[in-house]
Formats: C-alpha cells, sequence, structure tokens
C-alpha cells in the first residue's frame, strides 16, 4: 500500500480535531475505503495511478474540504507526487506554507480568475523558467465564495502572480452542482494548469481518473455495480497503455 500523501494526512489532522463525526451527504452507508474514500465495492485503489510530472500542485484547503467524499483535490494527490496540501485559516498561517512558497525550487501561480485581479498581476500563461526552477499552481479548493474569502485574506499571497484560466471546455464534474458551466472543480483546473505547463499526458491521466472516480461515486450512490466496460475505464485503460 502507498504511504497516505499529502491530502490524506490533512485531512486525518482534521478528524483528529473533530469533536464530532463527519457524515458526508448522500451515498450509501457503509464502511468507506481510508485509500479512495468510497465504499468497499466500488473501491479504486488497486487503479490509483502517478504519473512524473515537473509541477507541483498546492492546494489550499477550506476547513471541511479534506474530509468530503467528493472533494477532488484528493485525485490530484494520488496522481501528482508533488502535491501539497494545507488547511487555510484566516488568522494563521502553517510555516510549512510560507517555507515552500518561499522555495527558490519552485516559482508560485496562484491560479484564480483575473477579473478580480490588478491587471498587472495576471498571466495567461506559463513561460519558460530558469534551469532547476519548477512551477507551483496553487489552487483554493474551497466553494466559490470561500475561495474569493481565502484569496482576499491571504496576504501571503499578494505578492505572486495569478494564472488566470480561459477555458473553453464545459465541466463534465457530476459529484456537486454549480449554476454556471464554467465553474471547474479542483481536479479539473488542476488538470488544465499541468496542460499549460507543458504536462499534456499528465493532464489526460488527471482528467479521465476524475471520470473513473466520479463512475465509480456515483454507481455507489444509486447501489449499482461500477461498469469496467464502460466509457470511463475504457479511456482510463486506453491511456495507461499509452
Amino acid at each position: 500500500m502507498k504511504a497516505p500523501h499529502a491530502v490524506s494526512r490533512l485531512r486525518a489532522e482534521r478528524l483528529a480535531r473533530s469533536v464530532k463525526p463527519f457524515l458526508a451527504r448522500g451515498g450509501i452507508k457503509g464502511e468507506r475505503c481510508t485509500g479512495c474514500r468510497l465504499v468497499s465495492s466500488h473501491c479504486l485503489c488497486g487503479v490509483r495511478p502517478e504519473v512524473a510530472t515537473q509541477s507541483g500542485i498546492c492546494l489550499l484547503m477550506a476547513d471541511i474540504e479534506p474530509l468530503k467524499p467528493s472533494n477532488t483535490g484528493w485525485l490530484i494527490a494520488d496522481v501528482v507526487p508533488d502535491t501539497f496540501a494545507f488547511g487555510w485559516a484566516r488568522t494563521e498561517v502553517d510555516p510549512a506554507l510560507l517555507a515552500l512558497l518561499a522555495d527558490p525550487k519552485w516559482q508560485p501561480y496562484v491560479v484564480f480568475p483575473g477579473e478580480f485581479v490588478r491587471p498587472e498581476r495576471v498571466v495567461q500563461s506559463v513561460p519558460p523558467l530558469p534551469l532547476g526552477q519548477r512551477p507551483l499552481f496553487i489552487l483554493l479548493d474551497a466553494t466559490w465564495p470561500e475561495a474569493r474569502k481565502m484569496f482576499r485574506k491571504s496576504p501571503y499571497l499578494n505578492a505572486l502572480p495569478v494564472l488566470s484560466l480561459n477555458p473553453e471546455q464545459v465541466s463534465r464534474y457530476q459529484l456537486r452542482r454549480s449554476k454556471r458551466d464554467d465553474h471547474f472543480c479542483t481536479s479539473e483546473v488542476a488538470a488544465m494548469c499541468l496542460e499549460l505547463a507543458g504536462e499534456a499526458h499528465a493532464a489526460d491521466i488527471l482528467q479521465a481518473y476524475l471520470d473513473v472516480y466520479t463512475h465509480h461515486y456515483l454507481q455507489a450512490k444509486h447501489q449499482l455495480p461500477p461498469d469496467l466496460q464502460g466509457p470511463a475505464h475504457t479511456r482510463w485503460q486506453s491511456l495507461k497503455r499509452s
């Protein structure tokens, strides 16, 4: 079994601070796998991927995001080896987060819509970096109202460039509802960042893994077996062979 990744560790820390059990809404009742958060009959641990990437992902997570089975930051940490996860609080900052942002081997980008940011901070591409430096994409893993609050009230992000995405596709995420088609789940945003950084294969793997996870999650919710010959698994298998 692989060692727990950053989101798994953050989830364990958050559960340890809880004064009452966290009960996920919806779905079927039953014990969930600690490795993939699905019920055991629909476990995905056997297909958990990992792709070598030059890019890193830093997740700033709203308080209960690590506890939600539908949270897709977990999927990013499954795929991207250099994934970091920190809980967000308005009044305190994890020193490890500040150290990561100051590490010269990383060039951090806060991923956020450019319409809410001073134009001089906004970039829409990832330029070639000096030798030895790697892109680090900072994703605010929260609901949209929470993410706007996090962006405004995190002064340690103020000096960093803001990567504004202009996706043409419509979100395929089905586990939570949004009123807007241009709102994407966290793993979809990470896949777009990887593609901008020239890591198209890793982006495709992450998107396909989200599709497989979504299929298993929804089949479990409706008490149906996963279709291992269906479109999600077929695409997943073709990418693994490529």
